[in-house]
């Protein structure tokens, strides 16, 4: 049985993987072996992977594709994507390509701010709070003057800040709702460290006032959200129906099936689910791409399609006067300076390949590559189902697993051509083609 280790923390990497690979595999010698292959030689470099997170003893590799041919607001864009799904890429790459010659995706930023919220409780008469806020707020301002004097100077800072009763949810709970412009940067850090300030001028505030009780407030945390509802971006694409061009299908028809697939997802949320999986597939991949949290992002596109109170697709469409229109809207804070954007070398390079696009720009960008990834689903599912496209990247995956040579792919692949490629049936094509006993199923 494995003991615990105290001050693991302070062990050097090498006494970290020792210890790792000692206590946490059979064969300690190649784990640890497993383990360095993914280092970096370059040992600066490496130093710098290191430093991004704690008990670093590897580099976790994920494939870094690119999809050519956006054309965004008439402008063409090569979009890189970090993924590990098959099918991803290309998905994306059809969808720019088919879009391209409809007159590309169409973005509009509709509002950049972020949110923050103090959250305390007071057990008296919360009256004064509200009659003297204005004074509140006067302070609160004051105190964070000298933080939000570089972001003011860039365009940015505090928005509003607003006293919201929440007494009807939960005894006593009150918030103060601060809003956020911070432009190029998500802005975490900023957010945190101006709510860290009010929540000490809100305590101060309450000590000064005559009317309130000091030792009858608590604030119990101070804390941006995730949630962005006034951080909104919407991507869109439209055409005529008539050049809806699809495999096996008349145009009216798969206008009427598409609209029809998501008129599901509005009020199905087990498909919802299946659904807003494939639009985060090309969101997560840019915003991972890009040195993005795609866990914030995730999570307030996900409460974005709860806003109605029940879970629904994060894309639309609608059929006008013979014209498809489809479009998402949704919430992207996202940020093009600090975090990774200085730090990771991919990172960089990422953003050059965008051109070097500002907060606003790489929202529009990440909107149309969610937007892409949906239509690219859809338009299977409603013609020829999901598994065609898919499953031929599952075969190279099988084939790669296997270690088929490439003339074995290729033989393999064009007997598949026509046929979904199972992994069993595959196997048992590769030991024909290879010439070695079929292995037996167990039972």
């Amino acid at each position: 049985m494995m003991e615990p280790i105290k001050g693991f923390s302070k062990l050097s990497k090498e006494a970290k993987l020792q210890w790792l690979t000692t206590n946490n595999f059979e064969d300690s010698e190649e784990a640890q072996k497993v383990f360095r292959t993914y280092w970096h030689e370059d040992e600066d470099l490496q130093k710098k992977h290191d430093e991004f997170i704690e008990n670093t003893m590897t580099n976790y590799f994920m494939p870094y594709g690119v999809a050519p041919n956006f054309e965004i607001n008439g402008k063409l864009h090569t979009i890189p994507m970090a993924i590990e799904e098959s099918s991803v890429v290309a998905a994306a790459s059809k969808s720019a390509s088919y879009w391209k010659e409809r007159g590309g995706f169409k973005v509009e930023v509709i509002s950049t701010e972020k949110i923050g919220h103090v959250h305390f409780m007071y057990e008296g008469d919360a009256t004064p709070l509200f009659d003297d806020f204005t004074l509140l707020e006067e302070q609160l301002r004051a105190a964070t003057s000298e933080l939000t004097a570089n972001m003011e100077s860039r365009g940015g800072g505090i928005s509003s800040i607003t006293l919201i009763d929440k007494r009807a949810l939960l005894a006593n709970y009150l918030q103060l709702e601060v809003c956020f412009e911070t432009c190029d940067s998500m802005g975490a850090n900023f957010i945190n460290s101006n709510l860290e300030v009010m929540a000490g001028s809100l305590e101060q505030f309450a000590k000064d006032h005559v009317q309130l009780e000091a030792n009858k407030l608590e604030v119990v945390m101070r804390i941006l959200s995730n949630y962005t509802p006034k951080c909104i971006v919407k991507a869109s694409v439209s055409c005529p129906i008539q050049q809806l061009e699809s495999e096996g299908i008349s145009a009216s028809e798969f206008a009427r099936k598409f609209k029809r697939a998501i008129d599901i997802a509005n009020v199905e949320p087990y498909r919802a689910t299946t659904h807003n999986k494939g639009i985060m597939n090309g969101i997560d991949a840019v915003v991972i791409a890009t040195g993005n949290d795609f866990r914030a992002v995730e999570a307030a596109c996900h409460t974005h399609a709860s806003r109605s109170g029940k879970y629904k697709s994060l894309t639309h469409c609608s059929i006008e006067n013979d014209v498809f229109n489809f479009w998402i809207e949704i919430p992207l804070a996202l940020g093009v300076v600090g975090g990774l954007t200085k730090l990771h070398p991919l990172v960089v390079k990422s953003l050059e390949m965008l051109g070097k696009p500002n907060a606003h720009e790489l929202m529009g960008i990440v909107a149309v590559s969610g937007l892409a990834q949906n239509f690219a689903a859809l338009r299977a599912l409603v013609t020829t189902g999901i598994q065609k496209g898919h499953m031929k990247m599952h075969l190279m995956n099988i084939l790669t697993q296997l270690e088929a040579t490439n003339e074995e792919k290729q033989q393999i692949a064009a007997f598949f051509k026509d046929k979904v490629p199972h992994h069993r049936e595959v196997v048992n094509h590769f030991c024909n083609v290879r010439g070695i006993p079929i292995p037996t199923v167990k039972k």
